[in-house]
């Protein structure tokens, strides 16, 4: 069974693409349409002009092609008919199956991996980024580097490979020794990079300033709320992260000190946004940057509570959290874009889920209450009486914890505060 449906076209056209997806019975048809739009929304977010999508249901996928001969000379008719210069195949594809296709088609043919791959490729700003994914790149073109070769050769005037973009502008006729030896490179540049990163960590856990971690399927409107909570608590508008309505339009992580309403300060951190079908090597290249969800104190889920099909992603996103190790860290659902649900007429709070727009700034005041209240769950109650001579723990106390009153007496500061078991060790001899 098959289905082919135009798409409007734009008037941005970089590259033309013919979209290809094929059911092998492992996701549902409402699971299966749901995965072509966001191929669409990923050729979009890669200057790709989708064209029409050619789909089909399969018992099993085909060795060679894995759509099988008739679909590929179905497919093959529609790239002449449409002039288009791509295919991309909502599914992976086996080395051998992207060197039979790109001979078969004769234009270039991405997978749902090489596009994301690309994506991450063209959003990577800072040093480490761009080497997670310089890496992950590598690692996926080695064993398909005869079937990217075909892909070369059959760029013709489109301006360029897809399949050959990225940082730096690898090219492709890079053999493998030489593909392994900068590798190699690239994971010793990488290891130093995340012993930089480990090292912050580290200080910021001795720190004692709580870590709140945002997390969530990509375009939910983590940089948007990231941005709000900055104007609310930050220190400046430099602090502020880029955001545009597009599939992961920001991959680095970003940190920001922000003080909350009762003075306590919080570090929040966003991460790259997660999608279904990410690619196994950019979990494991970004995997160090990803950690910072690993050593959050709490974990910040970001939902589009106005797609319809954000259950899936909530799933998706349990699924990358639990494989990153960072499973049973306490996590707050937010409910992002609530102004766009008609049976949400104001903030709502349900448990550890809270109902919020980023962009309207609604429901905020509700979320960092949570927060906070989240935060103090496992602190205790605790007044200390600190001497004079000691008196700079009073300025460590403000910024790691939350401070409930101080009175300065004759000989002593007298400070009531929630203090976590590491800061009651700490302190233990000021507690009365």
């Amino acid at each position: 069974m098959s289905d082919i449906k135009l798409f409007e076209t734009e008037n941005k056209i970089v590259h033309r693409a013919v979209l290809v997806g094929a059911n092998t019975g492992s996701q549902s048809d409402d699971d299966f349409e749901v995965s072509m739009q966001e191929l669409r929304g990923l050729t979009k977010a890669c200057d790709i002009e989708p064209l029409i999508k050619a789909t089909q249901n399969l018992s099993c996928e085909d060795s060679a092609t894995y759509i099988g001969s008739g679909k590929v000379e179905e497919v093959r008719n529609l790239i002449q008919l449409y002039d288009a210069d791509l295919a991309v195949f909502n599914n992976t594809l086996s080395p051998s199956q992207l060197t039979n296709l790109s001979k078969a088609l004769n234009v270039e043919v991405l997978d749902r991996t090489g596009l994301i791959l690309n994506i991450f490729a063209m959003r990577a700003r800072t040093r480490e980024a761009r080497l997670q994914v310089d890496y992950a790149k590598l690692k996926y073109m080695l064993p398909r580097l005869v079937g990217l070769r075909a892909n070369l050769s059959r760029q013709g005037g489109t301006g360029g490979s897809l399949s050959n973009k990225g940082s730096g502008e690898k090219q492709i006729e890079l053999d493998r020794r030489k593909i392994e030896k900068e590798m190699t490179a690239l994971r010793k540049e990488l290891s130093e990079v995340e012993k930089t990163r480990a090292l912050h960590r580290s200080r910021r856990t001795s720190s004692g300033i709580p870590l709140v971690a945002l997390v969530g399927y990509t375009n939910a409107g983590k940089s948007t709320l990231m941005n709000k909570l900055i104007d609310l608590y930050g220190s400046d508008d430099s602090q502020k992260v880029f955001v545009q309505d597009m599939l992961f339009a920001t991959l680095d992580t970003t940190v920001r000190k922000l003080r909350a309403n009762t003075g306590r300060y919080f570090l929040l951190s966003d991460t790259v946004g997660f999608i279904n079908g990410l690619p196994t090597d950019l979990v494991n290249a970004f995997h160090s940057t990803l950690e910072e969800a690993l050593y959050a104190d709490l974990i910040l889920e970001v939902v589009d509570s106005s797609d319809q099909n954000h259950p899936m992603h909530s799933k998706t996103t349990d699924r990358t959290l639990a494989k990153l190790g960072a499973g049973a860290v306490p996590r707050i659902t937010v409910m992002n874009k609530a102004d766009k649900l008609d049976n949400i007429r104001a903030p709502r709070v349900i448990g550890s889920k809270v109902y919020i727009s980023a962009k309207e700034g609604i429901g905020i005041k509700e979320l960092t209450d949570l927060i906070e209240e989240t935060l103090n769950r496992n602190l205790k109650l605790c007044t200390l009486r600190i001497p004079y001579d000691h008196s700079g723990i009073e300025n460590q106390l403000r910024s790691s914890s939350q401070i409930v009153n101080v009175v300065y007496e004759g000989s002593y500061i007298e400070i009531t505060a929630y203090l976590d078991d590491k800061e009651h060790g700490r302190y233990s001899e000021f507690i009365i």
